[in-house]
């Protein structure tokens, strides 16, 4: 009785007892509210220093530089002086891509707010560390929008280099007040005299104003923020009036959906707050706000003047909602609020195809690619199919640096295995009937015999290149530039042994490696620079390769007449090498329309159809052998060449 007595309360017990999943759901609700900040909760006390200063000791700035003249390192150092991280405890915080770190630059501008106390006041600095690379000028221009100011800074031992002069004109057109800051004087082959001339010559600064530190050794740095907080203006802005907040860059959580980096132009904003977009219309229920403090800390308001990251709850998900340089401002303030002006995105000047390798993984090839155009719209994308490779996009970039970047990143973040064609550029086409047309793809090219003859006129674009090395390379140099079309327009000299060279030359000249030969020419010593010249009228062909007569869609270029030997002959050497034999011979060919550039014979593979006769009689061999060669042509007529996937890897390798 009492065992059946026990049985009995123990499933009672149980059945009042919650479920596994009742009492998870109920943990979860426990750690939400635990981690979701509350209006009603207390202020932490990075919140509460941060709500005690007002707008006019806010500053916003941001690092401009040529490449690798130290501004990660900077910003890490300035980041160790106002406590924000500890010291040593991590190199280059603000690079945070696998990429950047490998290759030792900056490739998306990354932001942290920090703190420091200047005459015994608190101060929010508001830093933005900048790509120095040309390529991606876009993320510089985006990041002036949310600064007041500027660090312009430059190696003592290299000077003033080409995409410093780049950066300070675009700084420039932004009204952005300059700090001139003079980096690496620690060296033994620091010259900082020349390097102050050269600043004082070339951008009319005051050399007494620089600030010379060593951003590695931590040397002076401190005089760093106080000529910050003296010389750049705080923002302008009135916590009092509607909202108006402008989107400055986004990214992507799996669990958070599209996360925004904005800058508050007035009023303010807190989580719960409803705010629909200029741009779209859409309207969005703010989940979350707070800084960068270097990492994401959320905060209870963000206020006019600051810069901060916003998600929303739901969350965005497309990220085709996210417009950068889109306003946004609380839902029914709309008449009050006039937008912001955007900015105008570069257009893409270089281009290729990406194909999976495995057709199996497209549609993991286009998330992946559609997650990193989330934080980089300057690439554009289009869907391609070509019968060797199969599915695939077509994709454009602002030069080669940054398609190079965008392969990294789909590889090392994505995990994704994908065949790259070489990079070509766009071409116009100015038809009889005034049509004109934008070709960025090979196949779209107008090279059969009706249509061109509809067409007036093909143009390529010309860019304006500056290059900027020592005298010593000058011969070469000029050489180089002349062997790929270049026509120089100014030469001069800004220091006793420095020159500063400037060509016009085709970009799909430039895009075909040129700095990587440019750099082997002048042993790693040349900068390059280059702006948009204009279109020119040019003898341009398309460049196709042929396997028995049959054209291979995923190999063919547009290009100069002028390269087509050169390149013909190197495609089918190279092409050859990838192809197995066959039963029957296969020509490789290089053609440009009917007329055949360059070739190549694949032999066939043979078999001794004499081996039976010993003591037989030559007219005998030869009706075997004569049998043997209409056998092949049989074969060759109706034989297909099966060319292997691998084939087209190995050829398109770079």
């Amino acid at each position: 009785m009492r065992s059946w007595l026990q049985i009995f309360v123990r499933r009672r017990a149980a059945l009042r007892a919650p479920s596994a999943i009742a009492v998870a759901w109920r943990n979860r609700a426990v750690r939400t509210l635990a981690t979701t900040p509350s209006r009603f909760a207390p202020l932490s006390d990075l919140e509460t220093r941060i709500a005690a200063i007002p707008i006019d000791r806010y500053r916003n700035f941001c690092i401009v530089a040529h490449v690798d003249h130290g501004k990660s390192t900077l910003s890490d150092r300035l980041l160790e002086l106002t406590g924000t991280i500890q010291p040593g405890s991590n190199k280059q915080v603000l690079d945070k891509l696998d990429v950047e770190r490998e290759r030792g630059i900056t490739v998306k501008a990354q932001t942290c707010s920090m703190i420091y106390k200047h005459k015994g006041e608190d101060y929010l600095l508001h830093l933005v560390d900048t790509p120095g690379h040309v390529d991606f000028r876009a993320e510089v221009s985006r990041s002036y929008a949310s600064c007041g100011g500027a660090l312009l800074l430059v190696d003592a031992s290299q000077g003033v280099q080409a995409q410093t002069v780049a950066n300070f004109y675009l700084a420039f057109a932004q009204g952005l007040t300059l700090v001139p800051i003079l980096n690496k004087v620690d060296l033994p082959h620091a010259d900082p005299p020349r390097a102050l001339e050269q600043m004082h010559d070339t951008f009319e600064l005051d050399p007494d104003a620089a600030v010379l530190v060593s951003a590695k050794t931590g040397l002076n740095v401190e005089s760093v923020l106080p000529a910050v907080i003296e010389r750049i203006p705080s923002p302008v802005g009135d916590t009092g009036k509607p909202l108006r907040l402008f989107l400055v860059d986004s990214w992507y959580s799996s669990y958070k959906g599209v996360i925004l980096l904005v800058r508050i132009f007035d009023g303010e904003l807190r989580a719960g707050d409803q705010i629909i977009s200029f741009a779209t219309g859409l309207k969005y229920t703010v989940g979350e706000v707070g800084i960068m403090y270097p990492d994401q800390t959320p905060q209870k308001v963000l206020r006019a003047g600051q810069v901060g990251y916003v998600y929303f709850n739901p969350s965005m998900r497309k990220s085709s909602e996210a417009k950068i340089g889109d306003t946004y401002t609380k839902v029914g303030l709309q008449s009050q609020v006039q937008p912001l002006p955007g900015f105008e995105e570069p257009k893409p000047m270089v281009f290729v195809a990406a194909f999976p390798i495995d057709q199996g993984e497209f549609e993991q090839l286009e998330d992946s690619i559609n997650q990193l155009l989330l934080n980089d719209r300057s690439v554009t994308i289009q869907k391609e199919s070509s019968l060797a490779l199969g599915a695939g996009f077509r994709l454009g970039f602002l030069g080669t640096l940054h398609c190079s970047v965008f392969e990294d990143r789909l590889r090392q973040e994505h995990g994704t295995s994908i065949i790259i064609t070489p990079p070509t550029v766009p071409f116009k086409v100015f038809y009889k009937d005034g049509k004109e047309v934008i070709i960025t793809n090979p196949a779209e090219f107008p090279d059969g015999e009706e249509t061109r003859k509809n067409v007036t006129e093909l143009r390529e674009p010309y860019v304006l290149c500056t290059l900027t090395f020592p005298d010593e390379y000058l011969g070469k140099v000029m050489e180089l530039c002349e062997s790929n079309r270049g026509e120089q327009k100014s030469m001069e000299y800004f220091t006793s042994s420095q020159v500063i060279l400037k060509y016009e030359m085709p970009l799909a000249h430039l895009v075909d490696d040129f700095f990587g030969k440019l750099k082997s020419t002048t042993k790693g010593y040349a900068t390059l620079d280059y702006e948009e010249a204009d279109w020119r009228v040019s003898n341009i062909v398309k460049l196709q390769l042929l396997v028995n007569k049959e054209p291979v869609d995923a190999i063919s270029r547009v290009m100069h007449h002028s390269q087509v030997r050169h390149v013909g002959k190197q495609w089918v050497e190279k092409f050859k090498e990838h192809v197995d034999r066959q039963m029957f011979e296969v020509v490789i060919q290089a053609a440009v329309g009917r007329q055949i550039i360059a070739r190549e014979t694949l032999k066939p593979f043979r078999k001794d159809v004499t081996q039976k006769l010993h003591a037989a009689d030559k007219s005998r061999r030869m009706k075997l052998l004569e049998r043997q060669k209409e056998g092949r042509k049989k074969l060759k007529a109706v034989g297909n060449v099966v060319i292997e996937h691998t084939a087209f890897q190995a050829f398109l390798v770079k």
